[in-house]
């Protein structure tokens, strides 16, 4: 219904012009970070109002007659009484564990656009180097060493357009068809879907108190040639990967001649303790690649990210660039660049982190005070969502939905998992709420567990129970 929405109002507004198409809905179900059949259903209820049409073979476009001609298109009203086309700010598609925009230096990002494009405006159109502007990956390099403690040179960074692009990159230049990629189980859905089409066969790591269980010999699997992991704070359980597992997993993959992916996409979100040190930085053999991306500080519209390679690949991914080209848009790297470089980026992350902290901070107080009697949790101090266990007897997908309707978006954490033995529970976003709407978000989320009999779950698994 979200998706539905925001297109639809853009269709009114005139800001989707009729005739244009719309992105696939493989690509958009990637982008958003939800399920295909979600995007294809929402496709498919626009196309039914007439907002869209389709054409065989060629996708979704916006149609110029139907429902369109009741409606009209919107106007904006300016300072000053006049009027003009314009683009207005709608309500974002909410998505599990978004950074807060409204926490944005928008004001300090304009500066440093403004900057470059006075002082190097054709870095804002171009890019010499295939890896990545390379003041860009000077920074990273800088921020990997101050944050991460990792020590690499600018040349081992190669800018991505995000950690998917990123695994694709490393796909294509490690892997051959049949190989066999270990994914952690409960893990990230977007990355999941990814393998699969890819065709690869995905291995399933599980998960345990200290992370990631590392792969061992089976006759009956196939071992993988790469694994990709979450270690230093997993998707979507939470916790760090303990040292001793760490250790065992550059072991396995020295002796198996294996690859470790770090994602490491929000370490920077700690709240207790110092940050803990990268696997990549602790590998010995030169069997990881770091992955990191800014859509958690930033914002999933900026689509940059970098990868660190071992210096013994560098040829290899340099091969695949020249094969495939580089994703990553060129116009805001060099703009980035000067952000970091003049402080403005750590000022950024202190800042929303310490805000984040406090809104954590009254999402377990609230729910301390209004649901200890029905969910249970594991504090980790660390990370942008919250999760709550459900007792046995609740399906968290349809206390999802129910939540959704009542107006307070929570993710059912039964969804991360591949096969049948799943936990149930919630998935519990506070980065993207104020302090005020966290304590009414709670307050709806104890009313619809309240309102639901576990029994009746365990009966009907197609609908909702009436209120």
């Amino acid at each position: 219904m979200q998706i539905c929405d925001v297109i639809r109002q853009r269709i009114i507004d005139g800001r989707l012009d009729p005739g244009s198409s719309l992105p696939s809905s493989r690509n958009y179900a990637i982008e958003l970070g939800v399920s295909r059949t979600s995007v294809v259903s929402a496709f498919e209820q626009l196309k039914a109002e007439g907002y869209l049409k389709a054409r065989q073979g060629s996708g979704c476009f916006v149609s110029p007659t139907g429902n369109l001609d009741k409606v009209g298109k919107t106007r904006i009203k300016h300072k000053g009484g006049s009027q003009s086309d314009s683009w207005e700010t709608s309500k974002p598609i909410k998505q599990s564990g978004a950074a807060d925009m409204r926490l944005f230096p928008y004001r300090q990002w304009a500066q440093c656009v403004t900057r470059v494009a006075r002082e190097s405006p054709e870095s804002l159109v171009q890019t010499v180097d295939p890896f990545g502007d390379p003041k860009l990956r000077e920074s990273i390099a800088q921020y990997l060493f101050d944050w991460r403690g990792m020590e690499v040179s600018p040349k081992q960074i190669l800018i991505t357009a995000g950690s998917i692009d990123a695994l694709e990159i490393c796909v294509r230049t490690l892997l051959c068809d049949g190989d066999h990629i270990g994914l952690e189980n409960p893990g990230y859905r977007p990355l999941r879907n990814f393998v699969k089409q890819e065709g690869f066969s995905p291995v399933w790591l599980s998960v345990d108190q200290h992370g990631a269980r590392v792969p061992t010999a089976n006759t009956n699997t196939t071992p993988p040639k790469m694994v990709v992991l979450t270690p230093s704070h997993q998707f979507p359980l939470g916790g760090a990967m303990s040292p001793e597992r760490r250790a065992g997993f550059i072991s396995w993959a020295e002796k198996t001649n294996s690859w470790i992916i770090e994602d490491d996409y929000d370490s920077e979100f700690r709240y207790a303790g110092k940050p803990i040190p990268a696997l990549t930085g602790l590998d010995w053999s030169g069997r990881s690649i770091y992955v990191g991306s800014f859509a958690k500080i930033f914002s999933t519209g900026l689509r940059l990210g970098f990868l660190v390679s071992p210096p013994d690949l560098q040829a290899e991914f340099s091969q695949t660039l020249s094969r495939f080209t580089s994703r990553a848009s060129s116009s805001m790297q060099r703009v980035l660049s000067e952000f970091m470089d003049n402080g403005m980026f750590y000022r950024h992350i202190r800042r929303v982190r310490r805000i984040y902290g406090e809104r954590r901070k009254t999402l377990i107080d609230c729910l301390d005070a209004e649901l200890n009697h029905i969910i249970s949790y594991d504090d980790y101090h660390a990370g942008m969502q919250f999760v709550a266990r459900l007792p046995e007897g609740y399906d968290d997908v349809l206390v999802t939905q129910a939540a959704r309707e009542a107006g307070f978006f929570v993710s059912a954490l039964s969804d991360h998992y591949a096969g049948k033995n799943k936990q149930h529970g919630l998935l519990i976003d506070f980065c993207g709420y104020q302090n005020d709407e966290i304590t009414k978000n709670v307050s709806v989320l104890r009313e619809v567990l309240e309102q639901l009999d576990p029994l009746y779950f365990t009966n009907n698994q197609s609908s909702l129970p009436n209120s």
